[in-house]
């Protein structure tokens, strides 16, 4: 069947891999079995989809690198349970010459190939994918084939579905789950396909006659279902039981956390409800705790603002304070930045509520008002733990701001957000907490304002001119007006939104001793914007004025995320 050579002599021509780590992952098999290629990509040394390329040319198969799941077969799909195609990692694509194509992972595994004959009573041509290719495209099916949500729950009674929303078992992966209690699938489907689609919140928000469904992506609210009034309850106990809340209450807001895998990946959702006049509202936020941690140089600071952070971070006391509102980014850049200066020399610790990422070696705690830990008594016990770098999740009151003072004026650097509108609004909110002035010039070395922008969609994207007017509104510097900008259109790719991903826009105010003078005189916020922009301070307009003549976003979305400057 095909070349015959060996897999990892194909690699080594195909991809230009090394011969001594083929040896290596020879011993690995030798030592614990398995599959060569498996092991390869175990072990992190080549690519799935090398692997797969390198087994068509071993067996002579076509290999393929899409599924259309609008072209597959339902009728064909539906022969062979969902499950034993998930585990063999099989999918039928349609019929060819009196033949059934079929997309495998695995084209050695002859037991999963008769077994797939056998349900399908049909002759099959075997083609390649990677696993990952054909789990998504049996996941895409299943939503495709199970129709709109609301068609799972349809046809059966209310009754039925209390029962079902009760069972308390939750399976290891969300997508593996064999039981097809509709209710359960709803919650499954919705949850996987927020996930897929990288949202990072899901609302379910009961109304007088219906149920509304919608996903945050990029930071914006979409609507994705409607559905029947007469299901709230049985998906609202559902959502509850997987978060460990109470279902017998309903007058009362609740908080719960819900840990599952779905596709592979590893989400923690923090889960809150609230009574409405309609019913219990649900928010489900959604972290993906396999998701890479960002460098500093990958969040989308200009050169200026990079070079300025990166001292600033590695000064030896004093603060720095993240301000923008919540969602902003302020979180991921506070980890950046600790990821930056992360060492085995120097002794790490956070604050947060909740942690939302783990940093490998750094010591980090989650506040508990319940018990009083809180930010300021943990803030207490960390001066006793010998810290360098501290990180305070939040600055919300008095006490914790007067903490984290002391901690940097006694040669510790301390990371922290505070909730305003710009950068020199950070130092007014401060003192307007019942901090003394004398108290914030001493011991703030620099303050970064930020928002999200959504990055314009690089397969719709299109060019337009724009007016002296439009442009004027939008920068206070004297930016020429670039010859065309980019314009939001929208397409299959990006959810036909026009957006494809997010990058921050930054306002770095650095505090030297002109700043600190007025902050000491305790001069409004405007007064130490105005000085720092006479520095050459860039402002969140001045900055997303740049990501547009770059073509990276747009003017309406840095219009729609920073405030009108009146300066």
């Amino acid at each position: 069947m095909g070349d015959k050579h060996k897999l990892g002599e194909i690699l080594c021509a195909s991809i230009g891999f090394p011969h001594e780590k083929i040896s290596e992952a020879l011993q690995h098999q030798a030592e614990r079995g398995g599959r060569i290629g498996e092991i390869l990509v175990g072990m992190k040394l080549v690519d799935p989809s090398d692997v797969v390329q390198a087994l068509g040319k071993q067996l002579g198969l076509q290999v393929i690198d899409e599924i259309d799941v609008s072209a597959v077969d339902t009728d064909l799909a539906r022969k062979i349970p969902i499950n034993f195609a998930k585990q063999q990692r099989v999918l039928p694509l349609g019929t060819n010459d009196g033949e059934i194509v079929v997309a495998l992972a695995d084209p050695l595994n002859t037991f999963a190939l008769d077994d797939v004959r056998m349900l399908l009573e049909s002759p099959i041509r075997p083609v390649i994918a990677t696993a990952e290719l054909i789990i998504d495209g049996i996941n895409r099916l299943y939503d495709r084939s199970a129709g709109e949500a609301e068609a799972l729950v349809d046809d059966l009674e209310e009754t039925d579905l209390d029962s079902l929303a009760h069972e308390l078992e939750e399976p290891e992966d969300l997508l593996d789950s064999d039981d097809e209690a509709p209710i359960i699938r709803l919650v499954n489907s919705l949850l996987y396909q927020a996930v897929k689609e990288r949202c990072s919140d899901v609302h379910i928000e009961p109304m007088e006659r219906d149920i509304v469904v919608r996903f945050r992506r990029d930071g914006v609210l979409y609507e994705i279902l409607r559905t029947q009034k007469r299901f709230q309850a049985s998906i609202t106990s559902r959502i509850k039981i997987m978060g460990g809340l109470n279902i017998a209450e309903k007058r009362l807001p609740q908080d719960g956390r819900i840990r599952i895998k779905i596709a592979g990946k590893d989400v923690d959702i923090r889960l809150s409800t609230v009574p409405t006049v309609h019913g219990e509202r649900v928010v489900m936020r959604l972290l993906d705790r396999s998701a890479i941690l960002l460098d500093l140089d990958e969040i989308g600071m200009n050169e200026r603002n990079l070079r300025q952070m990166n001292q600033i971070i590695h000064k030896s006391h004093g603060i720095i304070l993240v301000t923008g509102p919540t969602g902003s980014g302020k979180t991921t850049t506070l980890y950046a930045s600790l990821n930056k200066i992360n060492s085995p020399e120097v002794n790490i610790l956070t604050v947060e509520d909740p942690v939302e990422y783990q940093l490998p070696g750094i010591g980090q705690i989650h506040v508990n008002e319940k018990i009083d830990l809180t930010f300021s008594n943990v803030l207490r016990s960390f001066l006793r733990q010998d810290p360098d770098i501290i990180m305070v999740g939040e600055i919300r009151d008095l006490q914790t701001a007067e903490i984290a003072i002391q901690a940097s004026l006694t040669g510790h650097l301390v990371f922290s957000t505070v909730h305003t509108n710009d950068s020199a609004s950070a130092v007014t909110r401060l003192v307007d907490m019942g901090v003394e002035p004398f108290l914030v010039a001493s011991s703030i070395v620099a303050i970064l304002a930020q928002r999200l922008v959504r990055t314009v969609c690089p397969h719709c994207k299109e060019k337009v001119t724009i007016t002296d007017e439009q442009w004027d509104k939008l920068v206070l510097r004297d930016t020429p007006k670039p010859e065309w900008v980019y314009k939001a259109q929208g397409c299959s790719k990006c959810f036909k939104t026009g957006y494809l991903g997010r990058s921050g826009i930054y306002e770095l105010l650095v505090v030297d001793d002109e700043i600190r003078q007025l902050v000491l005189k305790n001069v409004d916020a405007n007064t130490i914007k105005r000085t720092a922009m006479s520095k050459g301070m860039y402002t969140l307009r001045d900055d997303g004025a740049d990501k547009i003549i770059r073509g990276i976003t747009t003017i309406e979305e840095v219009m729609r995320v920073t405030q009108e400057d009146s300066l």
